[in-house]
């Protein structure tokens, strides 16, 4: 055994430690210092014991040290010999911190650890502080019969039968954490009960404390209902006159038979971590696939005779199962957006505490679903939007009492499915925007704006480069320089992003996102012989216009009237500098949205709807303005991705029917030819 290599389970160990960072921090930062729940703080101590442990495995005494002072306080806490403070999370906080710079540092395989003397003797005054409250005394379960010392009142003698046991080393875990916890009591080894099974333990303990405290120790390694609590039998004087006094019944909890079935624990055969590497290329070959496919259907189309009409069912069949498969294959890339979400509120706490705000935190929609590599990406957009919410829109307390509003501000994060992507929401109670303030800033930095500018067009000049209404500079904002990368950012991974206000009722900003990256539902259009492709989540409806329904208007721009609204109307044919399109006749549009505004994209011919996969043209060539990708047809050709974002930004809203009096409109982005 001394010669096995320790270091072939790092990996395993360090990401087993960065998960229960995780839960350790969001638990505290969730704990209710006034009325602390114990399961809570038994799940906070557990966090910290179990990193412990496999620090103390591979030798790592700075962890060990850290953690040993922090299970220290935090076993104080829940056996209600301190109550939690605000000083004492924010300590704790900053230990979680420092555990992960730690952590870093043996990952890494060396470099200069961080100092944490300074840590450790903040964490010492807690323990070494007074307790304040007096402990609070644990009621037992409920249970028909009475429970032997439920309320000790001193030093205790007990029996503990442990088992069935999935491991001996089981037993030297429970020896170990006894004799690190303060309070736990002595537990040794115990001579087997004649019979006794050889899965199962007889342990002795001395303890002063009670039952329920027991079972909550033991259960770190073991379950509750394969523990037994008794008192320790006493020896019988022979000679006594006197019955042998039965002993009392056991802690409310069932007996461990010899021949019971060894209890189902969760573990590695639930699980199991693969390398992103593998997913990534498993999702290659998934394209590669799709594209073979629609390869397939294209030369089927052109058979003809019963043995076609064979080959086309079989095809059919398929389409059906590399469907089935694609979407099993990316479901493993997705995570939930909770994991997203649960990286702000220690944040939040930590920036309402600076600015002197108070701020309730709701999240909803927490268990949809993204692509882990637009998660990794999306974090630091919501990151801005979440703090520019903070210090912009929540007003001081002060100021929400006079305006007739609650103390504490409320900041909602939302997800959603929604027509093929999801829309992910930050919005809060606060101020709102000022649509005449944010005009006259634009005007004082040059900007060129028409008087009769629309509430959405004034609420996206806060997305301008340099661009920001803060009255001083701060580390949080104030240089205009967050919400310019925000949209930037959004728009490169072929999102948009909306934003609605009402001033002294908040501000919501909706990020609309692709669901992957990497395979998406589109509609092939044609314009001049050339194939390109319209992501489907962008696409609204499509219809044949009437001939003499396509409006002009002075200056030359067109609408069309799509029930109660006007829209403009895109040549694609202009677009891409390809001939123009004939006029005159009926026109085929495609109602395409994006950015809250809908455009009817003038098109050749619709040519049908498929899979594609997206190849991304930086990577393959260069950026192409309006074009958000490319992919291989089932001929082999390769067809553009239409940006449809960047479309509809080239385009001016509509006006009324009452206002086509000339409005010009600008000229839609032009689409270079891959």
């Amino acid at each position: 055994m001394s010669d096995i290599d320790l270091r072939q389970f790092h990996d395993v160990f360090f990401l087993e430690a960065g998960d229960n960072l995780d839960t350790f921090e969001q638990l505290l930062v969730d704990l209710d210092v006034q009325a602390p729940a114990d399961d809570v703080l038994h799940a906070i101590f557990r966090c910290a014991h179990s990193v412990k442990g496999g620090a103390a495995t591979f030798g790592f005494a700075d962890v060990t040290a850290l953690t040993h002072v922090m299970e220290t306080l935090l076993d104080q806490l829940r056996r209600h010999e301190k109550s939690p403070t605000t000083a004492m999370v924010d300590t704790l906080l900053a230990a979680g911190d420092m555990l992960r710079a730690l952590l870093a540092c043996h990952q890494a395989g060396g470099g200069h650890p961080p100092d944490t003397a300074a840590l450790l003797q903040s964490l010492h005054a807690h323990v070494q502080a007074s307790g304040g409250a007096a402990p609070a005394v644990v009621a037992p379960a409920a249970t028909p019969a009475p429970v032997a010392a439920a309320a000790p009142a001193g030093a205790r003698d007990l029996e503990i039968l442990a088992g069935p046991l999935p491991s001996p080393s089981i037993v030297d875990d429970l020896l170990e954490l006894f004799a690190e916890v303060s309070g736990g009591g002595t537990l040794s080894r115990a001579e087997a009960l004649p019979g006794q099974a050889e899965n199962m333990q007889r342990l002795r303990l001395q303890t002063t404390s009670n039952d329920a405290d027991l079972l909550d120790l033991c259960s770190f390694h073991l379950p509750r209902e394969s523990i037994r609590i008794a008192p320790w039998p006493q020896p019988v004087a022979v000679a006594a006159p006197a019955p042998v006094p039965t002993p009392a019944p056991a802690a409310p909890v069932a007996a461990a038979a010899a021949d019971a079935p060894a209890p189902k624990r969760g573990g590695a055969g639930e699980t199991l971590r693969v390398s992103l590497d593998k997913v990534d290329q498993l999702i290659n070959l998934m394209g590669e696939l799709v594209i073979t496919q629609a390869m397939l259907a294209q030369r089927a189309s052109r058979l003809e005779g019963a043995t076609a009409q064979d080959f086309v069912g079989d095809l059919a069949d398929l389409e059906r199962t590399t469907r089935d498969l694609q979407e099993s294959v990316m479901a493993i890339r997705m995570i939930p957006m909770g994991d997203v979400f649960n990286r702000f509120p220690r944040m939040l706490r930590e920036l309402a505490a600076r600015l002197g705000k108070q701020l309730e935190l709701r999240t909803i929609g927490e268990a949809t679903e993204l692509d882990k590599g637009l998660i990794e990406k999306i974090t630091d957009p919501l990151t801005h939007l979440v703090r520019n919410a903070v210090d912009h829109g929540i007003e001081l307390p002060a100021d929400r009492i006079a305006a007739g509003k609650p103390a504490a501000g409320t900041l909602t994060l939302s997800a959603r499915h929604e027509g093929g992507c999801i829309v992910i929401e930050v919005s809060d109670d606060g101020r709102g925007l000022d649509r005449d303030r944010l005009i006259a800033k634009a005007r004082r930095n040059g900007m060129q704006l028409p008087d009769d500018m629309s509430d959405a067009d004034a609420y996206q000049l806060i997305f301008a480069p340099g661009f920001s209404t803060a009255e001083q500079v701060t580390d949080i904002s104030g240089r205009g320089v967050g919400m310019d990368v925000v949209r930037r950012n959004i728009l490169a991974l072929g999102g948009t992003v909306e934003l609605d206000s009402a001033l002294g009722r908040g501000t919501c900003v909706r990020v609309r996102l692709p669901l992957t990256l990497a395979i998406m539902d589109g509609m092939s259009i044609a314009v001049a012989g050339e194939l390109y492709v319209v992501p489907l989540a962008s696409v609204v409806e499509s219809f044949q216009a009437p001939a003499g329904t396509v409006r002009w208007l002075a200056g030359g721009g067109r609408v069309v009237k799509v029930r109660d609204d006007w829209l403009p109307v895109v040549s694609l044919a202009d677009a891409v500098g390809a001939p123009p399109l004939p006029q005159g006749g009926p026109s085929m549009l495609v109602l395409v949205q994006a950015e809250g505004r809908c455009v009817a994209l003038e098109v050749g011919q619709l040519v049908g709807q498929q899979q594609v996969v997206v190849k991304n043209l930086e990577t393959n060539w260069r950026r192409v303005p309006g074009v958000a990708g490319a992919t291989i047809m089932g001929d082999g050709s390769v067809a553009l991705i239409l940006d449809v974002a960047q479309i509809v930004r080239g385009t001016h809203a509509a006006p009324s029917s009452a206002a086509l009096d000339g409005r010009q409109h600008r000229e839609a982005p032009q689409v270079a030819h891959a």
